[in-house]
């Protein structure tokens, strides 16, 4: 392993390459397609084709072939590898020289304490998905988790079939409020236990570390706001969107978070991405 480090930090070194492998980390655990990454960094498909295949060399990186696309995602034991190597190197065993670091749970010793844990859903638009969820975890467990959403627009309006079938649900609509996620970026702002991103484009922007740094994962999934045909068939796409969240939201809702570690707990949230999106309504 020793050998395999100074590589990988090289490669790591160049900014682009940096890039690539940061945007790849937001996105886990999804396989990304290579147009996608390209277009979302602004590079060449052979710049990118030479970033990638850099990142792959060094083990940081995995790549699949669908189709005729490739699809690129982190290599999680790799990474892992890597920085567990950095902390137990540098700090000699004495935690204290790499506080704040150790601090935040990357031993994963310290579990979730029993409380109301604030969670945030980001999307771009937040007017469908994130705000799906943010009713979806109010009504769902209100008691534990106080649920918020916002987008990463500068401006954007509540989707008026999503507003549609959170009526047929039974949510309370009227708390409901499209918001651009500065509103909780500032100093008065919500101290988020955990912060998801449910659309592509949101995870594929950087944003500035949260406060206290909560436990993120991405659970991507299609945008309704997107399909064209009649009324019914985007309704129909709303209402598919509804209940590919609501099963997550309650995997999520179901896991003793209390009594996880926040290793077991980023996996758990990590592995709800997985839940099938094909949930028909």
């Amino acid at each position: 392993m020793e050998i395999l480090i100074p590589n990988r930090l090289t490669t790591l070194g160049h900014p682009q390459r940096l890039a690539v492998f940061r945007l790849l980390m937001r996105r886990y655990p999804d396989r990304v397609p290579a147009t996608e990454l390209a277009q979302a960094l602004d590079l060449k498909p052979n710049t990118l084709s030479t970033y990638v295949n850099a990142l792959m060399q060094a083990g940081l990186v995995t790549q699949e072939r669908v189709g005729t696309s490739l699809r690129y995602a982190i290599d999680m034991d790799a990474a892992r590898e890597t920085f567990v190597y950095l902390l137990r190197d540098c700090c000699r065993g004495r935690p204290e020289i790499c506080s704040p670091l150790t601090s935040v749970g990357f031993d994963g010793d310290s579990p979730m304490t029993d409380r109301k844990y604030k969670v945030l859903f980001i999307c771009t638009g937040n007017s469908a998905r994130s705000i799906f969820a943010e009713s979806i975890l109010r009504k769902e467990a209100g008691d534990r988790f106080v649920a918020y959403s916002a987008g990463t627009k500068p401006r954007s309006e509540l989707n008026p079939f999503a507003l549609e079938v959170l009526e047929q649900k039974g949510h309370d609509i009227s708390v409901l409020e499209s918001k651009n996620v500065s509103v909780f970026q500032g100093n008065d702002a919500p101290h988020f236990d955990f912060v998801f991103t449910v659309c592509n484009q949101a995870a594929n922007e950087e944003c500035p570390a949260w406060t206290g740094q909560p436990v993120s994962a991405h659970w991507g999934m299609p945008d309704p706001v997107k399909v064209e045909g009649s009324n019914a068939e985007k309704s129909l796409a709303f209402h598919q969107s509804y209940a590919a969240l609501l099963n997550r939201i309650k995997a999520f809702t179901a896991l003793p978070i209390a009594s996880l570690d926040r290793i077991a707990l980023q996996k758990a949230v990590d592995d709800i991405a997985q839940t099938n999106e094909g949930a028909s309504a």
